[in-house]
């Protein structure tokens, strides 16, 4: 292992930032401040092709909130920038042509159809077109021109610059995942470095950066892990030595059944984006669904990652403690949103009640501040999220309509006799003990079972069998109220 340990999160900025990525950057955080490390944030945004406005920010935005945070960034600087791959182009230009001196790239001048024509006539034989060492001289590119021909063409035509793939060779790597991987040259393409319209492709822009901001270890997704032997080729060609890779599994979506895409969000009802995005509509975010930053880290970390233990809720922490690279699964990890809840259930339950009365009270701007702090402390068992409380307990707020064949259902005569009593006894200044206590006697006066009762007086406060402590919506809604509700329900 190197001594000096520096990790890298290095989005492009094509899109919302969606879980895939933010578990990437997660895994590169932990482990990078586990070992005491540097923690990069480097944007890829060469492809100007598929450049999306404002994805930056939103890159930005979420890894703020999930609290990933870097030692160096496009905006934080550092000594190793520019942190933007728009602005190293001179860089990349250099490195192309050290590679191109070596004879370990060349220029290429093929037209898409014709490289469209071999494929086609190589897919009627029954065989794959590769661009490499068994027929790149029989292509049109400057291996087999004169240096008089090649300026001529490059001033004159568009071209590209590839790389040159050793012929029949062995390629014998290791990921810190995978393991011992080993591939034969014969399957890769001579992949393109340069592209026609002057700038780099990920695979040379990607290596040089790695190398040049001395970048120890490449944690990132298995999507990568075909081009990592190629990557693996040009840091050689270069003649340097390649970081650790380790390559993360995919996220799956919940049933278990492919790659979880944004569109599995809409189909399934859950975010796939820390923060809201908006494209054609508006696709809500973790953030704005209600769940906290800290239990979408904690589980997140769980797709792809095991612990020794049976240990399941963490802080950040305990989280950079326990992690290891190691321990990263090679399957697929399916995303389940129930345990997601739970999760974030659970987070809510430790935070303590001045930092929740925070969070809900600007999440939540249509509970009056007044009331907010007894609604937190009567509902907080049963949060699952921290937004739209209002509507999730409208009952607490307003009226219920009255659910006629469940009172009929639970009505009987000592049903009945008991809540008359409760009504005439209790007191819209009793004390929350006094008001059980009355319930409780009322009750037994009538020969009832005391959860009977509650259970009666639950079903006509909330209009069904649910909700929280039966005594504390009364306290929470009134006597006045909770009278007004049982007196509505005696009238059916």
């Amino acid at each position: 292992m190197k001594n000096k340990i520096r990790l890298r999160f290095a989005p492009s900025p094509t899109g919302p930032l969606h879980i895939g990525g933010l578990r990437t950057a997660l895994f590169n955080y932990l482990f990078a401040k586990k070992m005491g490390g540097k923690m990069i944030l480097r944007i890829e945004d060469t492809d100007q092709a598929r450049f999306v406005e404002k994805s930056k920010e939103h890159i930005e935005k979420s890894l703020e909130w999930t609290g990933i945070d870097f030692d160096e960034s496009s905006l934080k600087g550092g000594n190793y920038g520019p942190y933007k791959q728009s602005e190293r182009k001179k860089i990349y230009d250099e490195y192309i042509e050290i590679l191109i001196q070596k004879g370990q790239a060349y220029f290429a001048f093929d037209k898409r159809e014709d490289l469209d024509a071999h494929r086609v006539n190589h897919e009627k034989k029954g065989k794959k077109f590769i661009y490499n060492a068994h027929n790149r001289e029989k292509l049109d590119n400057s291996l087999t021109m004169s240096e008089g021909e090649i300026k001529k063409r490059i001033a004159e035509e568009p071209y590209v610059v590839r790389f040159k793939t050793p012929s029949e060779k062995e390629i014998r790597f290791e990921d810190v995942v995978r393991g011992k991987i080993s591939v034969s040259s014969r399957d890769i393409d001579d992949k393109v470095l340069y592209k026609s319209d002057g700038m780099p492709t990920y695979h040379l822009a990607n290596v040089v950066d790695d190398h040049l901001m001395e970048i120890s270890h490449v944690v990132r997704g298995e999507e990568w892990l075909p081009s990592l032997a190629l990557h693996v080729l040009i840091y050689k060609a270069f003649g340097w030595e390649p970081p650790e890779f380790a390559h993360l599994p995919l996220i799956l979506k919940p049933t278990g059944k492919g790659k979880l895409s944004k569109r599995d969000g809409d189909k399934f009802g859950f975010p796939v984006y820390a923060n809201s995005w908006k494209e054609d509509k508006v696709y809500e975010g973790f953030e704005e669904a209600g769940f906290l930053s800290e239990a979408l880290n904690n589980y997140m970390v769980f797709l792809g990652w095991s612990n020794d233990g049976d240990k399941e809720i963490y802080s950040m922490k305990e989280l950079i403690k326990d992690f290891s690279l190691e321990k990263i699964n090679k399957a697929g990890a399916k995303f389940d949103p129930k345990k997601l809840l739970w999760i974030n259930s659970q987070h809510i339950q430790k935070m303590s009640e001045g930092r929740l009365l925070n969070l809900v009270s600007k999440k939540n701007p249509k509970i009056k501040k007044e009331k907010m702090k007894k609604f937190i402390q009567l509902v907080r068992p049963r949060l699952e999220t921290i937004t739209f409380l209002k509507e999730a307990f409208l009952y607490l707020f307003e009226k219920p309509a009255v659910n006629k064949q469940l009172i009929e259902k639970n009505m009987s005569s000592s049903i009945e006799k008991t809540i008359l009593d409760f009504i005439d006894s209790v007191k819209e200044d009793c004390s929350e003990e006094l008001v059980k206590q009355s319930l409780y006697d009322c009750a037994k006066k009538n020969d009832l079972k005391f959860g009977k009762a509650l259970g009666y007086c639950r079903l006509a406060i909330v209009g069904k069998m649910e909700g929280p402590d039966v005594i504390g919506m009364m306290m929470f809604i009134g006597i006045k109220e909770t009278k007004e509700r049982l007196l509505q329900s005696l009238k059916i």
